[in-house]
């Protein structure tokens, strides 16, 4: 029996176990909801699909254990099988930026995006560009410009920093090739993705999409880490979670895919449940709010 850590993805089969139909609140569109049954590449693509909609879609993607931990022993490669793994892809192939927190950067070794080369030229075809940007969020700018993230990568990536981040780290990272953001400041807000809580002026987290999307990159798809999943979380600033629940649990005292230092409740509405033949569960939820309020 192959281990279905290691089985090819392409190979996973999906099952779709409830679909909903889509409505009138600027959520995906394309017909009526698929019966329940085997999902096609095609259909699985279709389900993942971006709304289309005329400003950004800020879109989450976590795995978690059945008991919530969002990685083992640090990383959370452990948790992701051959279904995760093919999500992710896709769900990679879709966006215009993949956003994510310095810290995560270290930890899980970020890259550049690798898109399959007729998923790029697909892409390419559509007037996108052929490989999603990684846009890292740094307010201090305090990652290494020797990281693999600046220098293992198709396309320069973003740095998203403060107006009061270190000169002389800016420099460095321009250096490496990235391409330094400032982001407007929010006076009194709580500090930034792997950053120390202030008084001070921080960024303000919710101007990520609309920023992105001013540089013709409105599908964002934000793969975390736990700290700016809560900011974002917090500023109201997430219209979508597609979330995979791992059949494991962890226990120990790792993260939740979120955290903060206050709660932020938000209502979902669930557009699909899916299974794959190990046991996983994806889901899409959107964030229930006024869809004209950005």
């Amino acid at each position: 029996m192959i281990d279905p850590v290691h089985r090819d993805s392409n190979a996973t089969q999906f099952t779709a176990l409830d679909v909903r139909a889509d409505g009138a609140d600027g959520l995906p569109r394309g017909g009526a909801a698929p019966a329940a049954g085997r999902i096609s590449a095609d259909g699985l693509a279709a389900l993942y699909a971006y709304p289309e909609t005329t400003g950004p879609w800020l879109r989450m993607n976590f795995i978690t254990s059945v008991d919530g931990a969002v990685a083992v022993d640090g990383r959370s490669g452990r948790l992701g099988g051959p279904g995760d793994r093919r999500v992710f892809g896709l769900l990679r192939s879709l966006a215009d930026v993949i956003v994510v927190g310095a810290g995560t950067v270290r930890t899980e070794n970020y890259g550049g995006a690798r898109i399959p080369a007729a998923i790029r030229r697909q892409r390419a075809a559509a007037g996108r560009p052929e490989t999603p940007r990684i846009a890292v969020v740094s307010a201090s700018a305090r990652i290494d410009a020797g990281h693999r993230v600046f220098h293992d990568t198709a396309v320069p990536p973003l740095v998203l920093v403060s107006a009061s981040a270190d000169p002389a780290r800016v420099r460095a990272l321009s250096g490496a090739g990235a391409e330094v953001v400032v982001l407007p400041e929010r006076p009194g807000s709580s500090g930034m993705a792997g950053g120390a809580s202030s008084a001070a002026p921080r960024p303000d987290v919710a101007r990520i999409a609309p920023l992105l999307a001013g540089r013709g990159l409105p599908r964002v798809l934000c793969e975390g880490g736990p700290n700016l999943a809560g900011q974002l979380l917090a500023a109201g600033a997430v219209d979508e979670l597609c979330l995979t629940l791992a059949p494991m649990l962890v226990g120990g005292n790792a993260p939740r895919m979120a955290v903060g230092p206050a709660a932020t409740p938000a209502s979902l509405s669930r557009r699909h449940l899916l299974a794959d033949d190990d046991g996983a569960l994806f889901t899409r939820w959107t964030v229930a709010r006024d869809r004209g309020e950005r």
